[in-house]
């Protein structure tokens, strides 16, 4: 992998934490006050599936940030790299479910019924890219058995 790839890979998740720690600590208390005159169960129920899905994106930029350690050291091509592709599919797969429920919240409400289709687009496709990162791993584990074989024969 290309050293300047790398880097500006390692600068958009560190703004991707830093952003996701400021929404945590400086929006999410502006939508809870917000919320105020929502029924209690609704004002947590949004409050925690907008926090866990905040943490969701945290967990998945900090896997990826160790993923490309291992390919700027040239060791992504091992079992090890499987763990933190499993804790990214899980935690997208999380994220998805999370925007569903978001969705089926906002079904009851004022939202407008465009919205709620808009959120539940989102839940879709966030499972999306949950599916074309098992995609990718199934790659990765071919990648590692064509090179297993390849350290065979040399």
């Amino acid at each position: 992998m290309h050293p300047i790839t790398i880097m500006v890979l390692r600068i958009i998740l560190a703004l991707s934490l830093v952003g996701s720690l400021a929404v945590q600590l400086l929006i999410v208390p502006t939508i809870w006050a917000d919320l105020v005159d929502a029924p209690a169960g609704v004002r947590v129920a949004a409050v925690s599936i907008i926090v866990l899905w905040i943490v969701c994106l945290q967990v998945v930029a900090l896997c990826i940030w160790r993923l490309v350690s291992m390919a700027a050291a040239g060791a992504v091509f091992t079992s090890r790299a499987f763990r933190f592709v499993d804790v990214v599919i899980g935690a997208i797969a999380v994220a998805a479910v999370l925007t569903a429920a978001l969705a089926s919240m906002l079904v009851p409400g004022e939202a407008p019924p465009g919205v709620v289709a808009l959120v539940f687009g989102a839940a879709l496709a966030t499972g999306g890219v949950a599916l074309v990162v098992v995609v990718m791993k199934s790659l990765l584990r071919k990648a590692i058995a064509m090179r297993t074989e390849l350290d065979e024969v040399v």
